[in-house]
């Protein structure tokens, strides 16, 4: 494990998925980690590790800013934001995707990201120090057939980017992990629906797996960590070399591994 973290550490999205192991993973180095969700269920999880639970709709600037506010009064002052709130999207044209299901996309991944940074990041910026990690996608750096999700995570790039140039010369770091295909339970259930070919995810990345929640966590703890202290405005992508794979099918695909050719 790489060094400790100090502070206080909140994550959206903390229930679950990537989520919790970013919970757990900061909990794990030393961080008070507040866990923030809509889901009640963020209670019995917080409950296993020794952390603390607040329920709030990322989509809602009001009820966010209430928590922020509530937060810093009642835990102290927070050092670190993990923005993971995100809701999925199922393949679809154009004509059979609602704008029901554009807009709730739109409205937690794109939006509720920038309202939580606002709500957190401008307190760290009034008291010149602070950290966000953001969580996108290698859907915000490809063409992919989900007209909601992957651009409402190119959003969440460029919003790292524009708000780490913001809070810069405040000293608040603001980076951003994109996963690749992560075993997450929403993501199994797609699995599981047939919505998602789980030989297709593996043999399109160049270690020929899925990522791991976990790993996920690890690199976020880092870019969360004094290891990282240089380094603001980054979209660091954990894969396992989906983004360097697709090009390759062009010429038959992946060479088999020396000694197994």
């Amino acid at each position: 494990m790489a060094g400790k973290i100090s502070g206080i550490a909140v994550v959206t999205g903390g229930a679950s998925g990537i989520g919790e192991a970013c919970c757990r993973e900061l909990a794990a180095r030393g961080a008070m980690v507040v866990l923030m969700d809509r889901d009640e269920r963020v209670k019995a999880v917080a409950k296993e590790f020794g952390g603390l639970a607040w329920i709030g709709d990322v989509g809602d600037e009001d009820a966010i800013e209430r928590c922020a506010a509530e937060i810093e009064r009642d835990v102290g002052p927070v050092d670190i934001l993990v923005n993971s709130a995100g809701i999925i999207q199922v393949p679809l044209p154009p004509e059979k995707l609602s704008m029901k299901t554009w807009d709730d996309v739109v409205r937690v991944d794109q939006r509720g990201t920038y309202v939580a940074c606002v709500a957190f990041g401008l307190r760290m910026a009034a008291r010149r120090h602070g950290n966000i990690v953001n969580i996108a996608s290698i859907a915000g750096m490809r063409s992919m057939p989900m007209h909601a999700y992957t651009p409402a995570k190119a959003a969440v790039i460029s919003i790292t980017e524009c708000l780490a140039a913001e809070w810069g010369p405040a000293q608040v770091r603001v980076n951003a992990v994109s996963p690749g295909y992560t075993r997450t339970p929403a993501l199994q259930v797609a699995i599981d629906r047939g919505q998602r070919d789980i030989n297709a995810l593996k043999s399109n990345s160049a270690l020929g797996r899925m990522v791991e929640p976990a790993e996920i966590a690890k690199a976020v703890a880092f870019l969360a960590s004094d290891d990282a202290a240089a380094i603001t405005g980054v979209n660091l992508p954990v894969d396992c070399g989906w983004l360097v794979t697709p090009s390759w099918h062009t010429y038959g695909g992946l060479r088999q591994a020396p000694g197994h050719r």
